[in-house]
């Protein structure tokens, strides 16, 4: 099959005949139908964060169940599904605590014991090498090879290049508002960024029922996207102080803040929206060894910096109730796909997703 392998750190993505193994216990076979390009991955590319290498990489997708290994009980095939990099051991204190998104193990216990062979590998006869899996997934692939905890079964009259945006940065942005702060009816909320992820925490907020929905950015087509998908109100950062604005805007500070870049910058600036007794929520990837500053004694008023990894996500029951919302028309996904790619153009999506001007763009395999 053909797939996207990052040989190196910083690097681009080398499109290769790379070779699947057979389903062995609990894993499951996928159909690659849809993967959409992530900001994380390109974290990765760049070497903010790390993974070993060579790797395909990929983490938001969808597909069709071609088989399955023994004792697989959850889905057969023709099933259609959603991969999540929230996979789960299911038996740890934080799975059995109904936080799944926390699991410490799943990079231990989902992974094929040594000696049963790799997942992935490229190469023939005596010279083949094992790639690595990235986050349980490695979706820039034309087939998945991954445990059954790290799948959901959705209905099958969900498109499923629509249903790939929420294996990642749709879960990611809702949960955060619905799981990690819940928000409240009447909530004055800011979102800061609107890529994939604040473009999806925008869209809970306003299912939720936030009066005051702010969006704030530095692109004005984006901002203008924002306010099609629900914000109430748009700051273009380049032109404005976004504090003093949102300040000025909530009489005061807001309830809620969401920070969807990951930078240091727009994190402290987050915090600095609130209100006493506010909540801030750092959903974007802060490059490793990069310090977040608060005045101290503004937490003597009650508010908070907290983190959300995936949205808190129960994905098992959280993404069929999104795909749910997408049918019945609360949740819009058509709008946040600025376009849709072949394999073969990955690396030109990328560079695209480096202006800044783009939503979600889709790997559409055939």
């Amino acid at each position: 099959m053909k797939a996207a392998v990052l040989n190196e750190i910083p690097g681009s993505l080398s499109i290769e005949d790379v070779q699947i193994g057979t389903p062995g216990p609990r894993e499951v076979l996928v159909k690659t139908v849809a993967a959409g390009l992530c900001h994380s991955d390109l974290h990765f590319m760049e070497g903010t964060y790390t993974t070993a290498v060579p790797t395909v990489l990929g983490h938001e997708s969808a597909g069709i169940v071609e088989a399955v290994g023994s004792m697989v009980s959850y889905v057969e095939p023709g099933d259609h599904v959603i991969t999540c990099l929230a996979a789960f051991c299911g038996h740890c204190e934080d799975c059995l605590g109904g936080h799944p998104a926390r699991c410490q193990r799943k990079a231990t216990d989902l992974v094929r014991p040594p000696g049963e062979g790799s997942r992935l590998s490229r190469g023939e006869g005596g010279d083949t090498q094992d790639l690595h899996q990235f986050l349980q997934c490695s979706s820039f692939a034309e087939q998945l090879l991954v445990h059954e905890h790290a799948l959901v079964k959705i209905r099958k009259d969900m498109p499923l290049e629509k249903a790939a945006l929420i294996g990642c940065g749709v879960t990611t942005g809702l949960g955060a508002i619905f799981r990690t702060a819940r928000v409240e009816p009447g909530s004055d909320v800011v979102v800061i960024g609107c890529g994939g992820i604040g473009l999806s925490a925008i869209q809970g907020a306003r299912i939720a029922g936030a009066s005051r929905i702010v969006a704030v950015d530095m692109n004005s087509p984006k901002l203008d996207l924002a306010k099609s998908l629900g914000a109430t109100h748009v700051l273009n950062a380049a032109d404005e102080d976004p504090v003093k604005a949102v300040k000025k805007l909530t009489d005061g500070g807001a309830r809620f803040t969401f920070e969807a870049v990951g930078l240091k910058e727009t994190a402290e600036q987050a915090f600095r929206m609130l209100r006493a007794g506010g909540q801030a929520v750092v959903i974007g990837l802060i490059p490793l060894g990069t310090m977040v500053e608060v005045h101290g004694v503004e937490l003597t008023n009650e508010k908070t910096l907290t983190g959300s990894n995936m949205g808190s996500t129960q994905f098992r029951t959280d993404m069929p109730r999104y795909v749910d919302m997408y049918l019945d028309g609360r949740l819009k996904l058509d709008e946040m796909i600025s376009d849709t790619i072949k394999l073969e153009q990955i690396n030109e999506g990328f560079a695209a997703m480096k202006t800044g001007t783009i939503a979600r763009q889709v790997i559409l395999f055939d």
